[in-house]
């Protein structure tokens, strides 16, 4: 927990040097209990902007082909990430999001499964879904707008928690929708 708060204080220094960084919407943050934030996923740099400006650690879901190199799997691990096998039934990766979530922790995943510079729906992922309704956790929708031009102005804005309730064995065509409609709030927060 040490190195996480330190990073985190590195990064917000980084932000506040190079960008405007408009934050709005924290009062939306749970302080306590299980929580799944699902964000937009404009830029490889979201993990580390949420996770800034979050009071409590967020154990983010990231690709596997990051935990390739022993030194940033290294760090990543330390900062609370854990890998998963992206177009896969990856089992390990959906036990670890539901031992989080037991324990009362916050796990960050991108229902878009990677980066997408701007709204696209198709690419959502029905395991979004499947957490959000099988753990009947809170979800918290984080939108994120991007520049990346140096001291232009960042936009991170926490919308209000729900749960998603709904059948509890759903087919994959109906994860698949409710992972879009979790895409729509995203979006909508950032006007998109």
């Amino acid at each position: 927990m040490l190195l996480y708060n330190f990073a985190k204080v590195l990064f917000r220094i980084y932000f506040a040097l190079f960008y405007r960084v408009k934050v709005e919407g924290t009062e939306n943050i749970p302080a306590e209990g299980p929580l799944l934030l699902y964000a937009n996923h404009p830029s490889a740099w979201d993990m580390i902007l949420i996770a800034c400006y979050m009071k409590r650690q967020v154990h983010f879901m990231a690709k596997v082909e990051l935990f390739k190199n022993p030194i940033f799997a290294y760090i990543l691990r330390t900062l609370g990430a854990f890998p998963v096998n992206r177009g896969k039934g990856d089992i390990a990766s959906t036990k670890t999001v539901f031992k989080l979530l037991k324990l009362g922790k916050i796990v960050g995943i991108f229902p878009e499964g990677t980066r997408t510079p701007s709204k696209n729906l198709n690419k959502g992922k029905g395991g979004a879904a499947m957490f959000a309704i099988r753990s009947n956790a809170p979800v918290l929708p984080v939108g994120v707008v991007w520049n990346k031009k140096k001291f232009s102005t960042l936009r991170l804005v926490f919308g209000e928690t729900f749960v998603l309730e709904g059948n509890k064995s759903p087919t994959k065509t109906e994860l698949i929708e409710e992972t879009k409609n979790i895409l729509n709030r995203i979006y909508a927060l950032i006007g998109q």
